[in-house]
């Protein structure tokens, strides 16, 4: 009797190192990839300065723990403030380029605490934003007029991201479902540090 081929999937893992945490983040990065289509994708390593708390004494990060960061194909979330100000502008979602998101892989059952997920958007990287295509192409006065949107709308973000007026840092938490007779799926949440005030529909 002979085997079955390994998966794509199954190989890549293989290649890579052994390391649980290394094949957990090596099966996010390829779901976020082949079935999310994003781009970009790299991985960071957390640094913390000490891995237990001063309160409480417990393990607040793994000693390894990676980030992915990556751009999907279209904006995960925007903040209801952020959107409102897009509506008076007149801009679309659709109208912003791509934003780089952070991905933390995770799995099903994994405990998390307060302390945990603070110190996880406390060694949250600063990303660079990603660079608008260029248009080499003669601008018409549509192009121009949301160009200058544009402009005023980054220069507002600027300020927002400051002022977490559009709120704080904000993280996607994949979490894979390994648990006994679990298939591999990946499920996405969202996680933002602060309050988030709730959208008006």
């Amino acid at each position: 009797m002979t085997l079955p081929t390994p998966s794509a999937l199954t190989t890549l893992i293989s290649q890579t190192n052994s390391d649980p945490v290394s094949a957990l983040t090596t099966q996010v990065l390829h779901n976020l990839q082949h079935q999310h289509l994003w781009t970009s994708l790299e991985t960071h390593q957390l640094f913390r300065d000490d891995q237990t708390s001063s309160k409480t004494g417990e393990l607040v990060l793994p000693p390894t723990t990676y980030l992915i960061s990556g751009v999907p194909p279209h904006r995960v979330y925007t903040h209801p403030d952020e959107q409102l100000y897009l509506l008076e502008l007149g801009l679309r979602e659709h109208d912003l380029p791509p934003e780089r998101m952070l991905v933390l892989p995770t799995t099903q059952g994994q405990s998390w605490s307060l302390g945990k997920l603070a110190a996880v958007f406390d060694s949250l990287p600063t990303l660079e934003p990603v660079p608008s295509s260029n248009n080499n192409g003669e601008e018409t006065e549509e192009d121009k007029e949301k160009k200058t949107k544009l402009a005023k709308y980054f220069e507002k973000r600027q300020q927002a991201i400051q002022s977490n007026e559009w709120g704080g840092k904000r993280v996607l938490f994949a979490m894979v479902d390994r648990l006994v007779g679990g298939d591999g799926t990946v499920v996405y949440y969202i996680f933002q540090e602060g309050i988030v005030k709730p959208r008006q529909n």
